[in-house]
Protein backbone atom coordinates (compact mmCIF):
# COMPACT_ATOMS: atom_id res chain seq x y z
CA UNK A 1 0.00 0.00 0.00
CA UNK A 2 1.55 3.62 -0.71
CA UNK A 3 1.01 6.14 2.22
CA UNK A 4 1.49 9.96 1.95
CA UNK A 5 2.57 11.13 5.26
CA UNK A 6 1.35 14.72 6.35
CA UNK A 7 3.08 15.80 9.64
CA UNK A 8 5.53 17.71 11.31
CA UNK A 9 7.74 17.82 14.55
CA UNK A 10 8.85 14.70 16.51
CA UNK A 11 5.77 13.11 16.77
CA UNK A 12 5.49 13.18 12.58
CA UNK A 13 9.07 12.32 12.49
CA UNK A 14 8.71 9.21 15.00
CA UNK A 15 5.70 8.35 12.97
CA UNK A 16 7.65 7.91 9.42
CA UNK A 17 10.42 5.92 11.75
CA UNK A 18 7.36 3.38 12.33
CA UNK A 19 6.27 3.29 9.40
CA UNK A 20 9.38 2.47 7.70
CA UNK A 21 10.62 0.29 10.48
CA UNK A 22 7.18 -2.05 9.41
CA UNK A 23 8.09 -2.10 6.12
CA UNK A 24 5.30 0.35 4.45
CA UNK A 25 5.56 2.10 1.46
CA UNK A 26 6.04 5.75 1.96
CA UNK A 27 6.27 7.58 -0.82
CA UNK A 28 6.13 11.04 -0.32
CA UNK A 29 6.27 13.11 3.24
CA UNK A 30 4.56 16.91 3.45
CA UNK A 31 5.40 19.05 6.17
CA UNK A 32 5.75 22.94 6.81
CA UNK A 33 9.12 24.63 5.87
CA UNK A 34 11.72 24.39 7.78
CA UNK A 35 13.89 27.70 9.54
CA UNK A 36 16.84 28.75 7.18
CA UNK A 37 19.52 26.35 7.68
CA UNK A 38 17.69 24.48 10.36
CA UNK A 39 16.41 20.88 9.20
CA UNK A 40 13.69 19.39 10.72
CA UNK A 41 14.56 15.90 11.82
CA UNK A 42 11.27 14.82 9.48
CA UNK A 43 12.95 16.29 6.50
CA UNK A 44 16.59 14.57 7.76
CA UNK A 45 15.15 11.33 7.86
CA UNK A 46 12.67 11.11 4.58
CA UNK A 47 16.25 12.30 2.45
CA UNK A 48 18.07 9.86 4.69
CA UNK A 49 15.51 7.46 3.44
CA UNK A 50 15.42 8.10 -0.04
CA UNK A 51 11.64 9.64 0.18
CA UNK A 52 10.55 12.71 -1.24
CA UNK A 53 10.00 15.33 0.96
CA UNK A 54 7.32 18.42 0.10
CA UNK A 55 7.32 21.43 2.12
CA UNK A 56 4.95 23.91 0.39
CA UNK A 57 4.13 27.07 2.53
CA UNK A 58 0.05 26.01 1.91
CA UNK A 59 -1.01 22.80 1.67
CA UNK A 60 -4.15 24.62 -0.48
CA UNK A 61 -1.60 25.35 -3.10
CA UNK A 62 -3.06 23.77 -6.47
CA UNK A 63 0.19 22.40 -7.07
CA UNK A 64 0.18 20.64 -3.95
CA UNK A 65 -2.97 18.70 -5.26
CA UNK A 66 -0.85 17.99 -8.49
CA UNK A 67 1.77 16.25 -6.47
CA UNK A 68 -0.63 14.10 -4.54
CA UNK A 69 -1.87 12.90 -8.28
CA UNK A 70 1.62 12.11 -9.49
CA UNK A 71 2.26 10.10 -5.91
CA UNK A 72 -0.66 8.06 -6.29
CA UNK A 73 -1.11 7.20 -2.54
CA UNK A 74 -3.45 4.65 -1.31
CA UNK A 75 -3.70 6.20 2.40
CA UNK A 76 -2.65 9.87 3.51
CA UNK A 77 -1.48 9.71 7.11
CA UNK A 78 -1.93 12.73 9.34
CA UNK A 79 -0.06 13.22 12.21
CA UNK A 80 0.11 16.21 13.74
CA UNK A 81 -0.88 18.69 11.11
CA UNK A 82 -2.08 22.67 12.05
CA UNK A 83 -2.38 23.33 8.63
CA UNK A 84 -6.50 22.70 6.07
CA UNK A 85 -5.99 20.48 4.32
CA UNK A 86 -8.14 20.79 0.81
CA UNK A 87 -10.55 18.03 0.68
CA UNK A 88 -10.09 17.00 -2.52
CA UNK A 89 -6.52 15.67 -1.19
CA UNK A 90 -8.10 13.70 1.70
CA UNK A 91 -10.12 12.14 -0.75
CA UNK A 92 -7.91 11.22 -3.59
CA UNK A 93 -6.35 8.12 -2.76
CA UNK A 94 -8.17 4.45 -2.55
CA UNK A 95 -9.07 4.32 1.49
CA UNK A 96 -9.17 8.13 1.83
CA UNK A 97 -7.40 9.47 4.76
CA UNK A 98 -6.46 8.81 8.73
CA UNK A 99 -5.87 11.80 11.16
CA UNK A 100 -4.08 11.49 15.11
CA UNK A 101 -6.40 13.50 17.79
CA UNK A 102 -4.94 13.59 21.37
CA UNK A 103 -8.57 13.43 22.73
CA UNK A 104 -11.57 11.03 22.87
CA UNK A 105 -13.51 12.65 20.22
CA UNK A 106 -16.17 13.98 19.56
CA UNK A 107 -14.95 15.46 23.27
CA UNK A 108 -12.17 18.41 22.94
CA UNK A 109 -12.12 18.92 19.10
CA UNK A 110 -9.68 21.60 18.50
CA UNK A 111 -5.66 22.12 18.28
CA UNK A 112 -5.75 22.18 22.30
CA UNK A 113 -7.37 18.97 23.16
CA UNK A 114 -4.94 18.13 25.97
CA UNK A 115 -4.58 21.34 27.41
CA UNK A 116 -8.46 21.27 28.62
CA UNK A 117 -8.96 17.98 29.47
CA UNK A 118 -6.64 19.26 32.04
CA UNK A 119 -8.18 22.21 32.66
CA UNK A 120 -11.51 20.59 33.04
CA UNK A 121 -10.15 18.69 35.97
CA UNK A 122 -10.79 15.40 33.54
CA UNK A 123 -9.30 12.33 35.07
CA UNK A 124 -9.13 10.89 31.97
CA UNK A 125 -8.96 11.53 27.99
CA UNK A 126 -7.10 9.16 25.53
CA UNK A 127 -6.39 9.71 21.38
CA UNK A 128 -8.56 8.73 18.32
CA UNK A 129 -7.72 7.82 14.78
CA UNK A 130 -10.47 9.20 12.79
CA UNK A 131 -11.34 9.82 8.89
CA UNK A 132 -11.43 13.75 8.71
CA UNK A 133 -13.60 15.81 6.71
CA UNK A 134 -14.72 19.29 5.93
CA UNK A 135 -15.26 19.92 9.72
CA UNK A 136 -13.00 20.86 12.70
CA UNK A 137 -12.18 16.38 13.99
CA UNK A 138 -15.66 15.62 12.77
CA UNK A 139 -14.93 12.83 10.78
CA UNK A 140 -15.94 8.97 11.56
CA UNK A 141 -13.71 6.94 13.79
CA UNK A 142 -11.44 4.12 13.17
CA UNK A 143 -10.04 3.47 16.70
CA UNK A 144 -9.93 5.14 20.05
CA UNK A 145 -7.11 4.32 23.08
CA UNK A 146 -7.92 5.71 26.93
CA UNK A 147 -5.22 6.74 29.07
CA UNK A 148 -5.91 7.69 32.66
CA UNK A 149 -4.81 11.92 33.73
CA UNK A 150 -2.84 11.57 36.79
CA UNK A 151 -3.36 13.92 39.63
CA UNK A 152 0.05 15.43 39.05
CA UNK A 153 0.07 15.39 35.17
CA UNK A 154 0.59 18.23 33.04
CA UNK A 155 0.00 18.83 29.36
CA UNK A 156 3.61 18.11 28.72
CA UNK A 157 3.73 14.93 30.48
CA UNK A 158 0.52 13.28 29.23
CA UNK A 159 1.28 14.02 25.67
CA UNK A 160 5.16 12.78 25.65
CA UNK A 161 4.74 10.02 28.37
CA UNK A 162 1.24 8.91 26.96
CA UNK A 163 -0.18 10.11 23.90
CA UNK A 164 2.89 10.44 21.96
CA UNK A 165 4.13 6.89 22.11
CA UNK A 166 0.48 5.50 22.24
CA UNK A 167 -0.48 7.36 19.43
CA UNK A 168 2.38 6.03 17.12
CA UNK A 169 0.86 2.40 18.23
CA UNK A 170 -2.74 3.41 17.20
CA UNK A 171 -1.81 4.66 13.89
CA UNK A 172 0.34 1.69 13.18
CA UNK A 173 -2.48 -0.34 14.25
CA UNK A 174 -5.00 2.02 12.19
CA UNK A 175 -3.15 1.55 8.95
CA UNK A 176 -2.94 -2.29 9.38
CA UNK A 177 -6.81 -2.18 9.80
CA UNK A 178 -6.73 -0.88 6.51
CA UNK A 179 -4.96 -2.74 4.49
CA UNK A 180 -6.65 -6.13 5.87
CA UNK A 181 -10.07 -4.11 5.27
CA UNK A 182 -11.47 -4.48 8.98
CA UNK A 183 -11.49 -0.33 9.50
CA UNK A 184 -14.31 0.68 10.80
CA UNK A 185 -16.24 4.26 10.40
CA UNK A 186 -18.09 5.07 13.39
CA UNK A 187 -20.03 7.96 13.23
CA UNK A 188 -19.12 10.49 16.18
CA UNK A 189 -21.76 11.41 18.61
CA UNK A 190 -22.25 15.21 17.95
CA UNK A 191 -24.64 15.85 20.99
CA UNK A 192 -21.54 14.91 22.95
CA UNK A 193 -19.20 17.04 21.08
CA UNK A 194 -17.21 19.86 22.73
CA UNK A 195 -14.98 22.39 21.08
CA UNK A 196 -13.00 24.58 22.32
CA UNK A 197 -10.39 27.33 21.73
CA UNK A 198 -6.47 27.35 21.28
CA UNK A 199 -5.12 27.56 24.22
CA UNK A 200 -3.56 30.89 24.33
CA UNK A 201 -2.37 33.36 27.31
CA UNK A 202 -5.28 35.24 27.03
CA UNK A 203 -7.40 32.23 28.21
CA UNK A 204 -4.32 31.71 31.33
CA UNK A 205 -4.56 34.51 33.79
CA UNK A 206 -5.17 33.43 36.79
CA UNK A 207 -7.71 34.37 39.05
CA UNK A 208 -6.55 33.27 42.81
CA UNK A 209 -10.04 34.47 44.09
CA UNK A 210 -10.92 30.59 42.38
CA UNK A 211 -10.99 26.96 43.95
CA UNK A 212 -7.53 25.79 44.32
CA UNK A 213 -8.46 23.05 42.16
CA UNK A 214 -9.15 25.15 39.53
CA UNK A 215 -6.48 26.98 39.63
CA UNK A 216 -3.94 24.04 40.16
CA UNK A 217 -5.58 22.53 37.06
CA UNK A 218 -4.96 25.88 34.81
CA UNK A 219 -1.28 25.62 35.71
CA UNK A 220 -1.31 22.20 34.78
CA UNK A 221 -3.12 22.65 31.73
CA UNK A 222 -1.33 25.46 30.35
CA UNK A 223 2.02 23.88 31.02
CA UNK A 224 4.74 24.12 29.39
CA UNK A 225 2.95 26.06 27.23
CA UNK A 226 1.93 29.00 26.74
CA UNK A 227 1.87 29.46 30.66
CA UNK A 228 -0.55 30.10 33.21
CA UNK A 229 0.16 33.86 34.75
CA UNK A 230 -0.11 36.64 37.06
CA UNK A 231 1.52 39.27 37.96
CA UNK A 232 4.04 40.59 40.74
CA UNK A 233 5.12 44.31 40.74
CA UNK A 234 3.36 44.85 37.34
CA UNK A 235 5.51 41.82 35.32
CA UNK A 236 3.78 38.95 34.37
CA UNK A 237 5.01 36.21 36.10
CA UNK A 238 4.32 32.26 34.61
CA UNK A 239 4.22 29.17 37.16
CA UNK A 240 5.10 26.16 35.90
CA UNK A 241 5.72 23.67 38.10
CA UNK A 242 3.83 23.44 41.75
CA UNK A 243 2.46 21.27 44.22
CA UNK A 244 -1.27 21.84 45.63
CA UNK A 245 -2.17 21.62 49.41
CA UNK A 246 -6.04 21.38 50.14
CA UNK A 247 -5.66 23.75 53.78
CA UNK A 248 -7.26 26.43 54.92
CA UNK A 249 -4.29 29.56 56.07
CA UNK A 250 -4.86 32.99 56.82
CA UNK A 251 -4.22 35.30 53.85
CA UNK A 252 -5.60 37.28 50.85
CA UNK A 253 -5.78 35.42 47.94
CA UNK A 254 -2.98 35.54 45.65
CA UNK A 255 -0.71 36.58 48.80
CA UNK A 256 3.24 34.71 49.25
CA UNK A 257 2.40 33.80 52.45
CA UNK A 258 6.09 31.50 53.09
CA UNK A 259 9.30 30.90 51.51
CA UNK A 260 11.01 28.19 51.42
CA UNK A 261 14.41 27.01 49.58
CA UNK A 262 13.06 26.39 46.38
CA UNK A 263 9.85 27.29 46.68
CA UNK A 264 7.38 29.76 47.57
CA UNK A 265 3.71 29.50 48.93
CA UNK A 266 0.76 31.01 47.86
CA UNK A 267 -2.84 31.05 48.82
CA UNK A 268 -5.89 30.21 46.75
CA UNK A 269 -9.66 29.57 47.88
CA UNK A 270 -9.48 26.44 50.03
CA UNK A 271 -5.87 25.67 50.03
CA UNK A 272 -2.31 27.06 49.10
CA UNK A 273 0.10 26.26 45.92
CA UNK A 274 3.76 25.41 46.12
CA UNK A 275 5.36 27.05 43.46
CA UNK A 276 8.81 25.43 41.86
CA UNK A 277 9.60 26.72 38.48
CA UNK A 278 7.94 30.21 37.44
CA UNK A 279 8.98 32.77 34.33
CA UNK A 280 9.23 36.27 34.88
CA UNK A 281 8.49 38.46 32.15
CA UNK A 282 10.71 37.74 28.94
CA UNK A 283 13.07 35.97 31.01
CA UNK A 284 13.68 32.09 30.79
CA UNK A 285 11.92 29.67 33.15
CA UNK A 286 14.07 29.03 36.43
CA UNK A 287 13.50 27.15 39.40
CA UNK A 288 11.81 29.64 42.02
CA UNK A 289 14.45 29.26 44.58
CA UNK A 290 16.58 31.37 41.81
CA UNK A 291 13.46 33.74 41.33
CA UNK A 292 12.77 34.54 44.75
CA UNK A 293 17.22 35.56 45.13
CA UNK A 294 17.09 37.28 42.11
CA UNK A 295 13.19 39.41 42.61
CA UNK A 296 13.40 39.73 46.17
CA UNK A 297 10.08 38.57 46.76
CA UNK A 298 9.10 37.91 50.20
CA UNK A 299 6.29 37.02 52.64
CA UNK A 300 2.96 39.07 52.57
CA UNK A 301 4.00 39.83 48.75
CA UNK A 302 0.46 39.84 46.70
CA UNK A 303 0.15 38.47 43.40
CA UNK A 304 -2.02 39.88 40.52
CA UNK A 305 -2.39 43.06 41.66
Amino acid sequence: MRIALIGQAAFGEKVLEALLNKGENVVGVFAPPDPPDKPSGIKKLAEDRGIPIFQPQNMKDPEVYNIFVKLQPDLNVMAFVTDIIPQKILDLPKFKTIQYHPSLLPKHRGGSAIHWAIIKGETKTGLTIFWPDKGIDTGPILLQKEVEILPDDTTGSLYFNKLFPLGIEAIIEAVEMVKKGVAPRIPQDDSQATYEPLCTEDLTKIDWSKPVDEVYNLIRGANPSPGAWTTFKGDKLKIFDCSKEQIEKEGVFGEVISILDDEFVVVANGGVLHVKRVQLGKGSKIKSKDFIKDSGLKRGDVLGL
